[in-house]
């Protein structure tokens, strides 16, 4: 097993996608700060199990994104428990439709809190630890930030700001800090009720004629996070060819 050989935060790391992501930062030699909101005995027993693998491994931090002071309280948590990030991974997000016309304030600081305003603050509240590290910032994206979807449109306003985010951050923290990001196509359905015919939908407009797995967003977020020392500002579609068809 490797010993630790750099120090990471994922956000939204109980679940899903995020899970996914800390155990494979973890497998590569990673301190991992997992981040979460509520989803408390998930997280507890990702935690327990990495700290299996590698003692004092993992460490537990909750807050909620679109709280300042919990954004604070979380900074310090990790610049207490480490003097350095080398790796920021901005992956909480909330996700459900939104109707024109019906839409109300809650839905869009829901959506914007979790999905642009909580990155942003943040990274820029970490800057400090990253720049030591001369580390960098993976953000989670999606492929519907450039093409939209049906009945969605404050979800993919604020993933369209994050891309934005993603751009105007690499051009200002360079070349202390690299900023990227993946856009995920369908990797996992979403937890609301998702018909099998639009499953099929979007699959018969992937190239790869199938869904992806948490496993490739891992492996991307790894490669732009800790392999890739000269790329910044770009975006990494994993999505199988479906951006090919939206």
């Amino acid at each position: 097993m490797p010993s630790i050989q750099y120090t990471v935060l994922v956000t939204g790391a109980a679940r899903r996608i995020g899970a996914c992501i800390a155990e494979t930062l973890h497998l590569r030699g990673c301190k991992v700060f997992l981040h979460y909101h509520q989803s408390s005995d998930e997280v507890r027993e990702l935690a327990e199990k990495l700290n299996q693998i590698r003692p004092d491994s993992a460490v537990i931090v909750q807050a909620d994104l679109g709280e300042a002071d919990q954004i604070e309280r979380l900074v310090e948590h990790v610049r207490v428990g480490t003097g350095q990030l080398d790796l920021l991974v901005n992956n909480a997000s909330r996700f459900f439709p939104t109707t024109l016309g019906t839409t109300t304030h809650v839905q869009w600081d829901d959506l914007m809190d979790s999905n642009l305003r909580g990155p942003f603050f943040l990274t820029q509240a970490l800057l400090p630890e990253l720049a030591t590290a001369g580390g960098s910032v993976v953000n989670i994206l999606d492929v519907h930030a450039v093409r939209p979807a049906s009945q969605h449109a404050v979800y993919c306003m604020a993933k369209a700001g994050l891309q934005m985010m993603t751009l105007a951050m690499a051009k200002d923290l360079g070349p202390q800090i690299r900023v990227n990001g993946v856009a995920p196509g369908a990797i996992l359905w979403p937890e609301q009720d998702c018909s099998s015919d639009y499953q099929q939908n979007i699959l018969n407009k992937t190239v790869m004629g199938r869904a992806g797995r948490p496993e490739d967003i891992a492996s991307a977020v790894a490669y732009l996070g800790l392999d890739a020392p000269y790329v910044t500002g770009q975006v990494l579609a994993v999505d199988g060819g479906r951006s090919l068809n939206i």
